[in-house]
């Protein structure tokens, strides 16, 4: 049985001192259901914070992305191994903000994801169209040649990972796919992963709230959500994580 996952994406936010309040919050409210997990990425200058919080908790915790390379002249990059360092679980890899606005291609997404396995790392990879390849019929095509070069990169070891399943047109615009839509992608996805599909977990991000978070988690391929805005909201983002 896969359960069910939401995770956090702080993105490029966040204070030492409203994060104190946050995390606090989140431990204190967080009843860890059976079959239920949860987890925050936040920015790498917030990864001792969310350590020094979370230990000992049912909440896990990780980073919104993570260098292809292990070491070297990659000044600004962060490694797989350091991040690892702070007892993350989890990277963000292939979120549309960084394919959209840092050029990474899937190739790029590819090797980030083997980095983080490498280190031991769950990455988090994301795949999703924009609204112009949904309206030109090409979802399908789209998500499939993102996951594909996912798989030829890790092979096997892509039952290691996690997928998240996020239209680029319902990222941060308050739009959001309708559970069937979701539900169509990630099918596709699964039959995809072929066997590992009955273990990876599938999550579905593009504007999740509590009001519609038990409709999308409803769908027997979505195993939950990556949360944008919801999560920098301790009630909210436990509403979702509840639904």
């Amino acid at each position: 049985m896969r359960g069910k996952l939401v995770v956090g994406n702080w993105k490029m936010n966040g204070l030492l001192r409203q994060n104190d309040v946050l995390l606090a919050d989140l431990r204190a409210g967080w009843a860890a259901p059976e079959g239920r997990r949860l987890a925050v990425c936040v920015p790498f200058p917030y990864l001792w914070q969310a350590q020094a919080a979370l230990s000992g908790s049912a909440i896990a915790w990780g980073a919104q992305n993570v260098s292809e390379h292990a070491a070297g002249a990659f000044t600004g990059e962060v490694a797989g191994a350091m991040v690892a360092e702070f007892g993350c679980t989890y990277a963000i890899v292939g979120h549309s903000e960084r394919r959209a606005l840092y050029g990474e291609g899937d190739a790029t997404v590819a090797a980030k994801a083997a980095a983080a396995i490498g280190a031991g790392l769950t990455p988090i990879v994301c795949v999703g169209e924009t609204l112009a390849e949904r309206e030109a019929g090409s979802t399908e095509a789209v998500v499939l040649r993102q996951l594909e070069a996912i798989l030829v990169r890790v092979g096997a070891r892509i039952a290691d990972a996690v997928l998240a399943y996020e239209p680029v047109w319902a990222i941060g615009t308050g739009r959001n796919a309708t559970p069937e839509q979701a539900q169509a992608v990630h099918r596709v996805l699964r039959e995809r992963l072929g066997a590992a599909g009955e273990q990876v977990q599938v999550l579905y991000g593009g504007s999740v709230k509590a009001g519609n978070a038990r409709s999308l988690f409803a769908m027997p391929d979505i195993d939950g959500g990556l949360i944008g805005g919801a999560s920098l909201k301790a009630d909210e983002f436990l509403a979702v994580a509840g639904a």
